[in-house]
């Protein structure tokens, strides 16, 4: 493993909402991202946490990082999402109001917080295009976590989740879906696992590529069409000053389109390998996972590397070196 690839998994984050504010974790220590399921909420936990959650065989708890930097919390909804991250030594949830994307930061845009917090929940700033984006620290978050640190206001909890009988159903429906696929698990040491991926669906087929490779998702981008390349490539897009070439997946693999055009945006995945960065033009972003090695059955020389069954769900993984070698891929007139 060469020194730029280390350097490039240290500044992949995940970006989310809490607040109206844009915070952002490492990808190495996310191990997924759900809907917001109910949770339970002993009377004897302190306010930091807003409910313990059962996540593969752990009681895992769930925070909100507003209560920690003192700022006010508004009600959930059905709508928020839930992070599931994890030091050397604890997995916990970061209830969060929306996931944005991920993004590769730029080492030179990072600043340290000005400062000292005794904390230290925020770890850094990142600026970009006139907007900051907090950095989460989420090592200090566990430390905090293990010494049970409780001195924050007073708040009724139980008044943030909503009460009606829909949404409780639907909560209550994501709770049991995890608890089923965690009885689905391997053994705990997966949450140890070194694979991690990104999913992604092609019609209604489930495809994933290492994050090794990944260095932003995009929801919503703008593609200028190129005369007199190849049916595949989507077009160009200008990002941050690159010109980068969007791969039609579909067409690219030879796979028939079967999806009802819903917008004329599809989500966008910018890879980085074999020195070239492209754009992947995919149906749907679903989820970050992790897979142990050990399960996954090899193809060779192929676009697909291999196929492999998680959560009940048959994914097929991209060979990104095959895919990114392709000379048919490099749009070298426009």
């Amino acid at each position: 493993m060469n020194n730029n690839y280390i350097e490039q998994k240290k500044k992949s984050f995940l970006c989310f909402l809490a607040g109206g504010v844009k915070y952002a974790i490492n990808t190495d220590n996310v191990l997924e991202i759900m809907k917001l399921p109910a949770l339970d909420y002993p009377q004897k936990l302190p306010n930091s946490i807003v409910g313990l959650l059962k996540y593969n065989n752990f009681v895992i708890n769930i925070i909100d990082i507003r209560f920690y930097l003192d700022i006010d919390v508004e009600p959930y909804n059905i709508n928020n999402e839930l992070l599931i991250v994890k030091t050397d030594e604890v997995i916990f949830g970061i209830v969060a109001d929306k996931v944005t994307g991920l993004s590769s930061f730029d080492s030179a845009n990072i600043d340290p917080m000005p400062f000292i917090d005794k904390r230290m929940i925020i770890d850094s700033l990142y600026k970009h295009n006139n907007e900051t984006i907090f950095t989460i620290n989420i090592y200090s978050i566990g430390n905090l976590l293990k010494q049970h640190e409780a001195d924050f206001t007073d708040v009724d909890i139980h008044s943030l989740f909503p009460s009606d009988e829909y949404s409780l159903t639907i909560m209550r429906e994501r709770t049991a879906m995890l608890t089923e696929k965690s009885a689905l698990r391997l053994e705990s040491s997966e949450l140890h696992a070194q694979n991690k991926y990104i999913s992604f669906n092609l019609n209604d087929d489930y495809y994933c590529i290492s994050l090794d490779y990944v260095k932003e998702v995009l929801k919503d981008s703008t593609i200028t069409r190129v005369p007199g390349t190849p049916v595949f490539i989507e077009g160009i897009m200008n990002l941050r000053g690159d010109y980068i070439t969007v791969i039609n997946l579909k067409k690219f693999l030879d796979i028939t389109d079967t999806t009802q055009p819903e917008n004329d945006k599809k989500p966008v995945i910018i890879i980085e390998c074999n020195d070239l960065k492209l754009g992947l033009l995919t149906d749907r972003i679903n989820e970050l996972f992790e897979f142990q090695e050990s399960k996954v059955d090899e193809i060779s020389d192929s676009y697909y590397a291999s196929e492999f069954v998680c959560k009940k769900t048959l994914y097929t993984l991209l060979n990104m070196d095959k895919i990114s070698s392709d000379k048919r891929i490099i749009v070298t007139e426009i």
